[in-house]
C-alpha cells in the first residue's frame, strides 16, 4: 500500500496518443464502452478502468464475453451487437490486438477505439492509432513482460498525474499484483518490486474484499503469492468459465460490503461447481493412454467438455506430465483449444507462426498460455506442428532439474532464510530445487486426502519434516 512507482511509459507516444482520445471523448462528454476479456487479467483491467472512470465521476458502460455465446475478445459478431449501443469510444482491455475486423467495423461507424494489450499480435496490426501492447515493434518492447492490468494501470496513472488529478490509486495494486500472479507473468523487474512490496506492506483492515474472504476461509496470516494464485484467482476465473463474468467485475468495483459479502459468497459457490466439474473429468482420463499417444507436446481432445474450462484442464495435465499441453473440445466444425505451457516453450508465438502457415485459424496468448481455433481436419498436422516445434526448441540438455546437489544436513533455519530473500517466487523466479540423495523416508502421513507430511533421515542420523 505503500509503494510509490515511477511510471516508465511518460514519454512513449502511444501513450499520449490514447491519451488525447481518451481526453477528447470526455470533454465532448462521449459514450465510452469498455470490453474487457473473460480471464482474471481482463476482469482486473476492466475494474481498474471503471474505478478510475469513477474518480473522474464519469459514466461508463462495460461488458466481458460470454465465452459461449460472444467468443473469445473483441470478436466481430460481438462488436456487431455492441454498436447498437452507440458508443463514440471503445476500450479494448486484454483483447483487441488481433481484432482486425471488428476495429474496421468501429471506424465504418465513426466509432474510435483504444486497445491495451499484452498478446502476440501479428501484422498488419488494427487500423487504430490507439494500440498500446509492447508485443508490436514499438519503443516499449522491453516491457513485453508486463499483463494487461499492469498497462492499464500505467496508463491510468499517466491520464491521472497528466491532469494534475490527486488520487489513491495505488490502492489497486493489490489487483495488479493478482492479474500478474493468474496470468503467470514473469516476477522480475517491475512486477518483483510490486509484488515484493504490496506482499510486506498490505493492510487487510483497507481492503474489505480480501478481508472477507480470508475470513470466510479461516486463514489468519499475511497475504502470500500463493494466495492470489490458488484462492482468489480462480475464484475470479470461476465466473468467466462457467458463470457470468460480469459479476467478478462487480464484486472488484464494489463499494457496499453487503454487496462484496453477496458476491464473494455467489463466486465461491461457482467455483466449488467448477472443482466438482474438473475434478470428474479428470478422474475420467486415462492417463497412461494419454502418455502412450502423445509425445512431446500434450495435444488432446475431450468432447463434451464445456470450453470453460479445458483452460484449467490443460493446466492439470501440464502439471502432471511437466509437458506444454492443449486440450481441444469441439465446437461446430472447429476444435476450440486451450494451451498451458512450459517455461522456455513460447506457446503464443508459436499459435502466431501457425496462424501464417494455415495450421491454426485463429488464437493467441503470451509464453505460457494460448487459446486457438482449427479446423477438425487440421488437428494431426497441427499435433506434428507442435511437436517439431518442440524438438526445435527444446533440448534435454538445457532443461535444468535443479538447481544443485546439498545435504540434508544443510537444511536448517539459515537455509529456509536465504531461500526467503529470494520470495516472491514464481514464473522466471521459479521456487529452487535442490537434490539431496541416499535420503530415507523415516514416517509419513496423508493430509486431508491432499498432502504428504513425512520425515527425511541420513545416514549421518540427520533428520528433516517435509
Amino acid at each position: 500500500n505503500k509503494i510509490k512507482l515511477i511510471n516508465p511509459f511518460f514519454r512513449i507516444k502511444d501513450f499520449d496518443v490514447s491519451f488525447n482520445t481518451l481526453k477528447e471523448t470526455i470533454e465532448k462528454k462521449g459514450k465510452i464502452l469498455i470490453i474487457g476479456d473473460y480471464d482474471v487479467d481482463g476482469i482486473v483491467s476492466t475494474a481498474l478502468f471503471i474505478k478510475f472512470l469513477k474518480i473522474l465521476n464519469y459514466p461508463y458502460d462495460f461488458y466481458i464475453p460470454d465465452r459461449l455465446k460472444d467468443g473469445y475478445g473483441a470478436s466481430l459478431k460481438l462488436i456487431k451487437k455492441l454498436i447498437k449501443k452507440k458508443p463514440n469510444l471503445v476500450i479494448m482491455l486484454d483483447c483487441g490486438s488481433n481484432s482486425n475486423e471488428s476495429v474496421e467495423l468501429l471506424n465504418m461507424n465513426s466509432i474510435n477505439s483504444i486497445i491495451i494489450d499484452h498478446h502476440e499480435i501479428h501484422k498488419p496490426y488494427p487500423k487504430t492509432k490507439n494500440l498500446i501492447n509492447p508485443k508490436k515493434e514499438c519503443d516499449y518492447e522491453n516491457f513485453n513482460y508486463l499483463c494487461s492490468a499492469s498497462i492499464t494501470f500505467f496508463f491510468i496513472d499517466y491520464f491521472l498525474n497528466k491532469e494534475k488529478l490527486k488520487n489513491d490509486f495505488n490502492q489497486n495494486l493489490i489487483y495488479v499484483l493478482l492479474a500478474t500472479v493468474c496470468d503467470v507473468m514473469p516476477l522480475r523487474y517491475i512486477n518483483r518490486i510490486i509484488a515484493k512490496n504490496i506482499l510486506q506492506n498490505f493492510d487487510f483492515n483497507k481492503n474489505y474484499f480480501f478481508n472477507k474472504l480470508f475470513e470466510i476461509s479461516k486463514i489468519n496470516r499475511p497475504l502470500n503469492i500463493e494466495d492470489l494464485g490458488f484462492l482468489i484467482g480462480p475464484m475470479i476465473n470461476s465466473s468467466g468459465r462457467i458463470g457470468n463474468p460480469n459479476k467478478a467485475v462487480n464484486l472488484l468495483i464494489a463499494t457496499e460490503n453487503k454487496l462484496v459479502d453477496k458476491l464473494i459468497s455467489e463466486l465461491i459457490e461457482l467455483n466449488k461447481k467448477r472443482k466438482n466439474i474438473e475434478e470428474n473429468i479428470i478422474k475420467s482420463l486415462d492417463f497412461s493412454k494419454i502418455n502412450n499417444e502423445n509425445t512431446d507436446v500434450i495435444i488432446l481432445i475431450l468432447n463434451s467438455v464445456n470450453e470453460g474450462l479445458i483452460g484449467i484442464l490443460a493446466s492439470k495435465i501440464k502439471e502432471y506430465f511437466n509437458k506444454p499441453s492443449i486440450v481441444f473440445t469441439q465446437s461446430g466444425n472447429y476444435l476450440k483449444g486451450s494451451g498451458r505451457s512450459t517455461e522456455n516453450f513460447n506457446m503464443g508465438q508459436l499459435i502466431k507462426l501457425g496462424i501464417d502457415k494455415d495450421i491454426i485459424k485463429h488464437g493467441g496468448g503470451h509464453n505460457l498460455a494460448a487459446g486457438l481455433l482449427i479446423e477438425k481436419n487440421k488437428f494431426n498436422k497441427f499435433k506434428d506442428y507442435m511437436n517439431l516445434s518442440y524438438k526445435k526448441i527444446i533440448k534435454d540438455n538445457n532443461i535444468k532439474k535443479y538447481v544443485s546437489k546439498i545435504t540434508l544436513s544443510a537444511v536448517n533455519q539459515n537455509f529456509y532464510n536465504e531461500l526467503s530473500l529470494m520470495e516472491p517466487f514464481g514464473s522466471n523466479n521459479q521456487n529452487p530445487v535442490f537434490l539431496i540423495e541416499n535420503v530415507t523416508i523415516v514416517k509419513s502421513a496423508i493430509i486431508k486426502n491432499k498432502f504428504v507430511s513425512c520425515i527425511l533421515g541420513s545416514k549421518i542420523n540427520k533428520s528433516v519434516n517435509a
